[in-house]
């Protein structure tokens, strides 16, 4: 299952909750700087904090795979990552380096860890904790992302871009992702209404098994994967209820049934190797009866493509969305 259990727990809670989020208008903006890209630099972060780093950072720790996949993209190889192995299963679109140095868990990152490697910069987001921040401030400048928003998940990941690029000296290079991964939704909406495409439904989801219980996770219309497929010009079938940070909801397959449209295709992510939809649900009579399945329009995505990543890991969701609505 994508992200952490944890983390799927809380969006679980949330989605039932409704619990309140920041708006785009508070996403994390770059403070303006007059510094040269060898002076020093200041960013505001997602707490309104200004950080000032006396260079462009080039030592960095990242704690949270999406901001880990835009230091990488950005050219900024991390000297350590909390959960390497995790990001190397989950991540393909921006791989590590060999020596890049675990530094513990994404829920429980070691702090003496990321203290020992000697970084300019620790780079997490803010749903980790107050006290995590507390800490390592002590040690080491940290400038915390936004991470997710459901009500722009776009517009905050090029903020949270943004953020990290101006930090690490990368600004041209952001605006190259940035420019390249626009082109790849114009390029994709097209050849999609040139398919007749324009409009269809779609689903995405993940899931875990419990004993004999599949809990499926939905994500809705601000989930940052699902923005991608509406700006596609495709529509999220899915109107149960989300969360105001990361969009996700909570269902079982009774859940599903609502999902009618013969046109529907639905996308799951398992690169586990858990494959709950596949193993836990292949005899289950509703199940085999939902439209979506009895027409083949079932989709496990390549394993390694993070739905909750940058704007490469972006365009790799573009392209297998674009490939299966163009066939």
């Amino acid at each position: 299952m994508t992200r952490t259990r944890v983390t799927a727990l809380v969006a679980a809670a949330a989605a039932l909750l409704l619990s309140a989020c920041g708006t785009t208008e508070n996403a994390a903006t770059p403070a303006a700087s007059s510094s040269s890209a060898s002076g020093p630099v200041t960013v505001t972060d997602s707490r309104g904090k200004q950080v000032t780093l006396k260079a462009p950072a080039t030592k960095v720790v990242g704690l949270e795979w999406g901001e880990v996949e835009m230091l990488v993209s950005l050219g900024v190889m991390p000297v350590g990552v909390a959960d390497t192995k995790g990001y190397g299963t989950w991540v393909t679109a921006a791989k590590l380096d060999a020596g890049v140095k675990d530094v513990g868990t994404r829920a429980e990152p070691s702090v003496d860890s990321i203290v020992a490697l000697q970084p300019d910069l620790v780079v997490m987001e803010d749903d980790r904790g107050g006290a995590l921040v507390t800490q390592l401030e002590k040690y080491v400048p940290v400038i915390v992302t936004k991470g997710s928003d459901a009500k722009d998940n776009l517009g905050r990941m090029r903020s949270d871009l943004n953020l990290i690029a101006q930090a690490v000296g990368k600004t041209t290079e952001a605006e190259k992702l940035l420019a390249d991964f626009d082109a790849a939704i114009a390029d994709g909406k097209k050849k999609i209404a040139d398919a007749g495409a324009a409009g269809r439904p779609f689903a995405i989801a993940d899931g875990w098994k419990e004993g004999s219980t599949v809990s499926i996770r939905m994500f809705g219309q601000g989930a940052l994967v699902s923005q991608l497929g509406i700006q596609l010009g495709l529509t999220n079938a899915w109107t149960g209820k989300t969360d105001e940070v990361w969009g996700l909801g909570q269902t079982d397959v009774e859940g599903l049934t609502g999902l009618k449209d013969p046109n529907l295709h639905f996308f799951y992510n398992a690169s586990d190797g858990d494959d709950v939809f596949a193993d836990g649900l292949a005899s289950n009579a509703i199940w085999k009866s939902l439209p979506f399945v009895k027409q083949g329009n079932l989709h496990r995505m390549p394993d390694g493509i993070w739905t909750f990543g940058g704007p490469l890991s972006g365009k790799q969701y573009i392209d297998q969305l674009v490939k299966t609505y163009t066939v």
